[in-house]
């Protein structure tokens, strides 16, 4: 069985060294990437089954990535992760379809909670 792709979009190095070894000891596969630019011209684009993504990045930010990913019609589960807590911020990405909306530092309880919002919305039972 293969294992559900993750994959982390942050700016921060340490967050893209350190969540994809929590999310394989989750259970999932897991890969990194450093700013939306490079995520939307991977081919792992089209593999993620969720996308745990900064709200605030140089270039394109979180938000912008996520409007790209519905005019191109990609389907994916976002739970979204900052340092800089807002909940102006969070309401509004929660409207647009968030799964969930973490502060960073986050505990893993609450990103397997995320994981689960995130799994309800595809109607994956894992």
């Amino acid at each position: 069985m293969t294992r559900p792709l993750v994959a982390v979009v942050d700016d921060d190095e340490s967050v893209r060294e350190s969540l994809p070894d929590l999310l394989r000891e989750l259970g999932f596969a897991a890969t990194a990437f450093a700013s939306a630019d490079e995520f939307l011209s991977s081919e792992d684009i089209t593999r993620t089954h969720c996308l745990l993504l900064d709200v605030c990045m140089p270039g394109m930010s979180g938000p912008e990535l996520q409007q790209v990913l519905v005019s191109r019609g990609v389907r994916v589960p976002i739970i979204f992760i900052t340092a800089r807590a807002d909940v102006n911020v969070r309401e509004t990405l929660m409207q647009r379809g968030a799964a969930a909306f973490l502060s960073k530092p986050f505990s893993e309880l609450q990103l397997r909670q995320a994981f689960d919002a995130a799994l309800r919305q595809t109607g994956d039972s894992r």
